[in-house]
């Protein structure tokens, strides 16, 4: 299946935590939080304004992007969870 977000909506795809602390200790899941880390699997064209005019995203596929806790309604698309959330929601894009 294939999802295009519309406007100024992105697809995520969270990265999972690491399973350790930096100390070594082992994580159960229980006590994992959600990871506030993804990849941009795909983004709407971008917003409109009252104008008329288009204003194009910030983000693009394959982006890793960091975003907020709470940001975006989770979605399962073929067995897969991501998340579809606003631009705005996105904090920082992480440059390798």
């Amino acid at each position: 299946m294939k999802i295009r977000p519309l406007a100024n909506k992105v697809l995520v795809e969270r990265i999972e935590a690491e399973s350790k602390t930096a100390g070594g200790i082992v994580l159960p899941d229980s006590a994992k939080e959600k990871p506030q880390r993804g990849k941009i699997v795909s983004a709407g064209d971008g917003r409109v304004l009252d104008d008329g005019s288009k204003v194009a995203m910030q983000v693009k596929k394959g982006d890793e992007v960091l975003f907020t806790s709470y940001a975006g309604t989770e979605v399962k698309i073929d067995g897969k969870e991501f998340l579809i959330m606003d631009e705005s929601d996105i904090m920082a894009v992480i440059e390798k």
